[in-house]
Protein backbone atom coordinates (compact mmCIF):
# COMPACT_ATOMS: atom_id res chain seq x y z
CA UNK A 1 0.00 0.00 0.00
CA UNK A 2 1.32 3.33 -0.78
CA UNK A 3 1.92 5.68 2.40
CA UNK A 4 -0.52 7.94 3.24
CA UNK A 5 1.19 11.12 4.21
CA UNK A 6 -0.70 13.44 6.85
CA UNK A 7 0.68 16.84 6.54
CA UNK A 8 -1.62 17.78 9.72
CA UNK A 9 -3.47 15.27 12.38
CA UNK A 10 -6.07 18.31 13.11
CA UNK A 11 -9.37 18.31 15.28
CA UNK A 12 -10.78 21.42 13.49
CA UNK A 13 -14.41 22.78 14.66
CA UNK A 14 -16.08 23.53 11.04
CA UNK A 15 -19.44 24.37 10.44
CA UNK A 16 -20.86 20.92 9.10
CA UNK A 17 -22.91 20.12 12.25
CA UNK A 18 -23.75 17.11 13.77
CA UNK A 19 -24.39 13.91 11.60
CA UNK A 20 -23.30 10.77 10.46
CA UNK A 21 -19.40 10.46 10.30
CA UNK A 22 -18.21 10.49 6.75
CA UNK A 23 -14.60 10.63 4.64
CA UNK A 24 -14.59 13.19 1.83
CA UNK A 25 -12.08 13.08 -0.74
CA UNK A 26 -11.08 16.09 -3.17
CA UNK A 27 -8.88 15.11 -5.94
CA UNK A 28 -7.44 17.75 -7.42
CA UNK A 29 -4.76 17.88 -11.11
CA UNK A 30 -1.79 18.48 -8.64
CA UNK A 31 -2.92 17.12 -5.11
CA UNK A 32 -5.20 15.18 -3.26
CA UNK A 33 -7.23 16.55 0.21
CA UNK A 34 -8.77 14.07 2.62
CA UNK A 35 -10.62 14.24 5.89
CA UNK A 36 -12.89 12.34 7.98
CA UNK A 37 -15.58 13.93 9.49
CA UNK A 38 -16.85 12.21 12.97
CA UNK A 39 -20.69 12.88 14.52
CA UNK A 40 -19.89 15.99 15.43
CA UNK A 41 -18.74 17.59 12.39
CA UNK A 42 -15.43 17.96 13.68
CA UNK A 43 -12.68 17.25 10.63
CA UNK A 44 -10.57 14.86 11.61
CA UNK A 45 -6.75 13.95 9.70
CA UNK A 46 -6.60 16.43 7.10
CA UNK A 47 -4.40 14.99 4.82
CA UNK A 48 -3.22 16.04 1.28
CA UNK A 49 -1.04 13.70 -0.96
CA UNK A 50 -0.02 13.62 -4.87
CA UNK A 51 -2.70 12.72 -7.00
CA UNK A 52 -1.50 9.25 -8.04
CA UNK A 53 -1.16 10.35 -12.00
CA UNK A 54 -0.77 7.15 -14.09
CA UNK A 55 -1.36 8.14 -17.36
CA UNK A 56 -5.00 6.79 -18.79
CA UNK A 57 -5.09 4.51 -15.31
CA UNK A 58 -4.90 7.70 -13.30
CA UNK A 59 -8.53 6.99 -12.60
CA UNK A 60 -8.18 3.46 -11.11
CA UNK A 61 -5.05 4.88 -9.22
CA UNK A 62 -7.09 7.37 -7.87
CA UNK A 63 -9.83 5.10 -6.45
CA UNK A 64 -7.14 2.71 -5.26
CA UNK A 65 -5.84 6.04 -3.01
CA UNK A 66 -9.26 6.61 -1.96
CA UNK A 67 -9.27 2.83 -0.43
CA UNK A 68 -5.81 3.54 1.45
CA UNK A 69 -7.15 6.83 2.63
CA UNK A 70 -10.07 4.96 4.24
CA UNK A 71 -7.93 2.77 5.80
CA UNK A 72 -5.25 5.26 7.07
CA UNK A 73 -8.12 7.22 8.85
CA UNK A 74 -9.67 3.52 10.62
CA UNK A 75 -5.94 3.09 11.94
CA UNK A 76 -5.87 6.79 12.98
CA UNK A 77 -9.42 7.07 14.73
CA UNK A 78 -10.70 3.45 15.52
CA UNK A 79 -13.61 5.09 17.53
CA UNK A 80 -14.56 6.69 14.55
CA UNK A 81 -17.01 4.57 12.19
CA UNK A 82 -17.81 6.25 8.68
CA UNK A 83 -20.87 5.33 6.95
CA UNK A 84 -19.59 6.84 3.30
CA UNK A 85 -17.29 8.57 1.46
CA UNK A 86 -17.96 12.18 -0.78
CA UNK A 87 -15.48 12.11 -3.59
CA UNK A 88 -15.18 14.67 -5.80
CA UNK A 89 -12.84 15.44 -8.89
CA UNK A 90 -12.46 18.00 -11.76
CA UNK A 91 -13.43 17.56 -15.37
CA UNK A 92 -17.00 17.35 -16.40
CA UNK A 93 -18.93 14.72 -14.02
CA UNK A 94 -22.30 13.67 -13.99
CA UNK A 95 -23.48 13.71 -10.19
CA UNK A 96 -26.35 12.29 -10.14
CA UNK A 97 -24.97 8.87 -12.24
CA UNK A 98 -21.74 9.37 -10.22
CA UNK A 99 -19.86 9.17 -13.65
CA UNK A 100 -16.18 11.21 -14.72
CA UNK A 101 -17.44 12.07 -17.96
CA UNK A 102 -14.04 14.01 -18.81
CA UNK A 103 -11.15 15.13 -17.58
CA UNK A 104 -8.42 15.96 -20.19
CA UNK A 105 -6.00 16.80 -17.68
CA UNK A 106 -6.37 13.69 -15.75
CA UNK A 107 -6.80 11.34 -18.89
CA UNK A 108 -10.38 9.87 -18.16
CA UNK A 109 -13.66 9.83 -19.91
CA UNK A 110 -16.96 7.66 -18.93
CA UNK A 111 -15.31 6.12 -16.05
CA UNK A 112 -18.07 4.77 -13.61
CA UNK A 113 -16.14 6.21 -9.82
CA UNK A 114 -19.28 5.89 -7.66
CA UNK A 115 -20.04 1.79 -8.65
CA UNK A 116 -15.93 1.01 -8.64
CA UNK A 117 -14.97 3.32 -5.18
CA UNK A 118 -18.23 1.10 -3.90
CA UNK A 119 -17.17 -2.01 -5.18
CA UNK A 120 -13.67 -1.46 -3.98
CA UNK A 121 -14.22 -0.40 -0.20
CA UNK A 122 -17.72 -1.36 0.47
CA UNK A 123 -19.11 1.95 1.56
CA UNK A 124 -21.61 3.67 -0.17
CA UNK A 125 -20.04 6.56 -2.79
CA UNK A 126 -21.45 10.03 -4.13
CA UNK A 127 -18.81 10.95 -7.05
CA UNK A 128 -19.23 14.89 -7.31
CA UNK A 129 -17.91 17.83 -9.55
CA UNK A 130 -14.99 19.82 -7.01
CA UNK A 131 -16.90 23.00 -7.45
CA UNK A 132 -20.28 22.42 -7.61
CA UNK A 133 -19.49 20.85 -3.94
CA UNK A 134 -17.51 23.33 -2.78
CA UNK A 135 -20.81 25.67 -3.57
CA UNK A 136 -23.27 23.22 -1.99
CA UNK A 137 -21.33 23.58 0.60
CA UNK A 138 -20.90 27.93 0.62
CA UNK A 139 -24.78 27.06 -0.67
CA UNK A 140 -26.38 25.22 2.64
CA UNK A 141 -23.64 26.70 5.51
CA UNK A 142 -22.00 29.88 4.10
CA UNK A 143 -22.13 33.08 2.16
CA UNK A 144 -24.77 31.85 -0.15
CA UNK A 145 -26.79 30.36 2.30
CA UNK A 146 -29.46 33.72 2.51
CA UNK A 147 -30.42 33.21 -1.12
CA UNK A 148 -32.22 30.99 -3.19
CA UNK A 149 -31.03 31.93 -6.80
CA UNK A 150 -27.18 32.40 -6.70
CA UNK A 151 -23.97 31.48 -8.53
CA UNK A 152 -21.24 30.33 -6.68
CA UNK A 153 -17.94 30.93 -8.85
CA UNK A 154 -14.41 29.82 -8.10
CA UNK A 155 -11.53 31.22 -9.19
CA UNK A 156 -8.34 29.45 -8.97
CA UNK A 157 -6.05 28.21 -11.64
CA UNK A 158 -9.29 27.91 -13.50
CA UNK A 159 -12.84 29.03 -13.41
CA UNK A 160 -15.87 27.38 -13.01
CA UNK A 161 -19.18 28.02 -10.75
CA UNK A 162 -22.25 26.24 -8.61
CA UNK A 163 -25.77 27.06 -9.50
CA UNK A 164 -28.94 27.64 -7.63
CA UNK A 165 -32.18 27.82 -9.17
CA UNK A 166 -35.13 27.96 -6.94
CA UNK A 167 -33.56 26.31 -3.91
CA UNK A 168 -32.04 23.32 -6.46
CA UNK A 169 -28.42 22.66 -7.79
CA UNK A 170 -29.07 22.78 -11.54
CA UNK A 171 -25.54 20.23 -13.09
CA UNK A 172 -26.91 19.72 -16.70
CA UNK A 173 -25.72 16.45 -16.42
CA UNK A 174 -22.09 17.68 -15.49
CA UNK A 175 -22.21 20.57 -18.14
CA UNK A 176 -23.54 23.06 -16.45
CA UNK A 177 -21.43 25.60 -14.68
CA UNK A 178 -18.11 25.83 -17.04
CA UNK A 179 -18.20 29.67 -16.84
CA UNK A 180 -14.50 29.51 -17.20
CA UNK A 181 -15.22 28.54 -21.06
CA UNK A 182 -17.69 30.93 -21.74
CA UNK A 183 -16.39 33.33 -24.36
CA UNK A 184 -15.67 36.64 -23.93
CA UNK A 185 -12.80 37.45 -26.78
CA UNK A 186 -13.73 35.13 -29.83
CA UNK A 187 -10.50 35.90 -31.25
CA UNK A 188 -8.69 35.71 -28.20
CA UNK A 189 -6.27 33.59 -27.20
CA UNK A 190 -6.37 29.69 -27.51
CA UNK A 191 -7.93 27.68 -24.52
CA UNK A 192 -6.81 24.25 -23.02
CA UNK A 193 -10.72 23.16 -24.15
CA UNK A 194 -10.07 23.61 -27.97
CA UNK A 195 -11.98 27.55 -28.26
CA UNK A 196 -10.22 30.54 -28.10
CA UNK A 197 -11.00 33.23 -26.06
CA UNK A 198 -12.64 31.76 -22.86
CA UNK A 199 -12.83 33.81 -19.70
CA UNK A 200 -10.64 31.82 -17.89
CA UNK A 201 -7.69 32.60 -20.81
CA UNK A 202 -8.18 36.12 -19.60
CA UNK A 203 -9.53 35.96 -16.00
CA UNK A 204 -8.23 32.91 -13.92
CA UNK A 205 -5.23 33.46 -11.48
CA UNK A 206 -3.10 31.05 -13.83
CA UNK A 207 -3.76 33.67 -16.87
CA UNK A 208 -3.26 35.95 -14.79
CA UNK A 209 0.49 34.93 -14.11
CA UNK A 210 0.87 33.88 -17.48
CA UNK A 211 -0.13 36.70 -19.06
CA UNK A 212 2.50 38.90 -17.21
CA UNK A 213 5.20 36.93 -18.12
CA UNK A 214 4.18 37.16 -22.31
CA UNK A 215 4.07 40.30 -21.66
CA UNK A 216 7.50 41.32 -19.63
CA UNK A 217 9.41 37.82 -19.88
CA UNK A 218 9.45 38.33 -16.12
CA UNK A 219 8.50 35.34 -14.13
CA UNK A 220 6.27 35.76 -10.99
CA UNK A 221 5.26 32.89 -8.80
CA UNK A 222 1.10 33.66 -8.40
CA UNK A 223 -1.63 36.39 -9.33
CA UNK A 224 -1.13 38.16 -5.85
CA UNK A 225 2.13 39.22 -6.77
CA UNK A 226 0.76 40.82 -9.90
CA UNK A 227 -1.78 42.14 -8.04
CA UNK A 228 0.75 43.96 -5.83
CA UNK A 229 2.79 45.10 -9.04
CA UNK A 230 -0.84 46.73 -10.45
CA UNK A 231 -1.40 48.52 -6.76
CA UNK A 232 2.25 49.90 -7.14
CA UNK A 233 1.74 51.47 -10.81
CA UNK A 234 2.81 48.32 -12.91
CA UNK A 235 1.62 49.71 -16.36
CA UNK A 236 1.71 45.76 -17.94
CA UNK A 237 -0.15 44.27 -14.57
CA UNK A 238 -2.41 47.58 -14.29
CA UNK A 239 -3.53 46.30 -18.05
CA UNK A 240 -3.58 42.97 -17.27
CA UNK A 241 -5.20 43.02 -14.12
CA UNK A 242 -7.93 45.53 -15.68
CA UNK A 243 -8.63 43.12 -18.52
CA UNK A 244 -9.50 40.35 -16.20
CA UNK A 245 -11.86 42.21 -14.32
CA UNK A 246 -13.64 43.45 -17.28
CA UNK A 247 -13.81 40.30 -18.28
CA UNK A 248 -15.08 38.73 -15.26
CA UNK A 249 -17.60 41.78 -14.97
CA UNK A 250 -18.96 40.68 -18.76
CA UNK A 251 -19.52 37.16 -17.57
CA UNK A 252 -21.39 37.93 -14.38
CA UNK A 253 -23.49 40.61 -16.71
CA UNK A 254 -24.60 37.52 -18.92
CA UNK A 255 -25.24 35.35 -15.89
CA UNK A 256 -27.11 38.67 -14.79
CA UNK A 257 -29.00 38.67 -17.97
CA UNK A 258 -29.59 34.75 -18.26
CA UNK A 259 -30.28 33.66 -15.17
CA UNK A 260 -30.90 36.77 -12.64
CA UNK A 261 -29.36 35.14 -9.59
CA UNK A 262 -29.73 37.46 -6.27
CA UNK A 263 -25.82 36.99 -5.56
CA UNK A 264 -22.56 35.87 -7.06
CA UNK A 265 -20.42 34.64 -4.42
CA UNK A 266 -16.63 34.48 -5.26
CA UNK A 267 -14.33 32.13 -4.02
CA UNK A 268 -10.68 30.24 -4.82
CA UNK A 269 -7.11 32.10 -4.55
CA UNK A 270 -8.64 35.00 -6.96
CA UNK A 271 -10.85 35.88 -4.06
CA UNK A 272 -8.33 36.81 -1.55
CA UNK A 273 -7.69 40.06 -3.45
CA UNK A 274 -10.28 41.47 -1.06
CA UNK A 275 -11.61 44.87 -2.26
CA UNK A 276 -9.02 45.59 -4.95
CA UNK A 277 -11.16 42.39 -6.70
CA UNK A 278 -14.68 43.34 -5.32
CA UNK A 279 -14.98 47.09 -5.11
CA UNK A 280 -13.82 47.55 -8.96
CA UNK A 281 -16.03 44.49 -10.40
CA UNK A 282 -18.97 45.66 -8.39
CA UNK A 283 -18.70 48.89 -10.20
CA UNK A 284 -17.78 47.24 -13.76
CA UNK A 285 -21.01 44.65 -13.56
CA UNK A 286 -23.12 47.94 -12.43
CA UNK A 287 -22.36 49.30 -15.46
CA UNK A 288 -22.91 46.86 -17.72
CA UNK A 289 -26.61 46.40 -16.46
CA UNK A 290 -29.90 48.40 -17.33
CA UNK A 291 -33.20 46.61 -16.30
CA UNK A 292 -31.63 43.09 -15.00
CA UNK A 293 -31.81 42.03 -11.46
CA UNK A 294 -28.40 43.24 -9.96
CA UNK A 295 -26.84 40.69 -8.24
CA UNK A 296 -24.63 40.89 -4.73
CA UNK A 297 -21.35 40.30 -5.26
CA UNK A 298 -20.00 38.72 -2.24
CA UNK A 299 -17.02 36.95 -1.58
CA UNK A 300 -16.77 33.05 -0.28
CA UNK A 301 -16.86 32.50 3.58
CA UNK A 302 -15.80 28.88 4.22
CA UNK A 303 -12.14 28.90 2.79
CA UNK A 304 -9.96 26.37 1.09
CA UNK A 305 -11.86 23.61 2.53
CA UNK A 306 -15.40 24.28 0.96
CA UNK A 307 -14.44 21.27 -1.51
CA UNK A 308 -14.13 18.67 1.49
CA UNK A 309 -17.05 20.33 3.63
CA UNK A 310 -19.76 19.98 0.35
CA UNK A 311 -18.05 16.27 -0.31
CA UNK A 312 -18.91 15.16 3.27
CA UNK A 313 -22.51 17.24 2.87
CA UNK A 314 -23.78 15.05 -0.06
CA UNK A 315 -22.01 11.63 2.08
CA UNK A 316 -24.42 12.39 4.87
CA UNK A 317 -27.27 13.59 2.62
CA UNK A 318 -26.67 9.31 1.31
CA UNK A 319 -27.07 7.79 4.51
CA UNK A 320 -29.27 10.12 6.34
Amino acid sequence: MTAVTLTSAVDQALPLGNGEAVIAVDVGGTDTKAALFDASGRMLGLSRTPTPLDGERTAFSVIARVQELTLQFAADFPGVHPRAVGLLAPGVVDDDAGIGVLSTNLHWSNVPFKRLTEELIHLPTTFSHDVRAAGEAEFRLGAARPYRNVVVLVIGTGIAGSLFINGRAHTGGGYAGEIGHSIVHPSGTLCGCGSRGCLETVASAGAIVRRYEEVTGISLRGARAVLSLARSGDPAASMIWHEALDALALSIAQLAAILAPEAIVIGGGLAQAGDQLFVPLRERVNALLSFHRRPEILPASIGENAGLLGGALRARDLVS
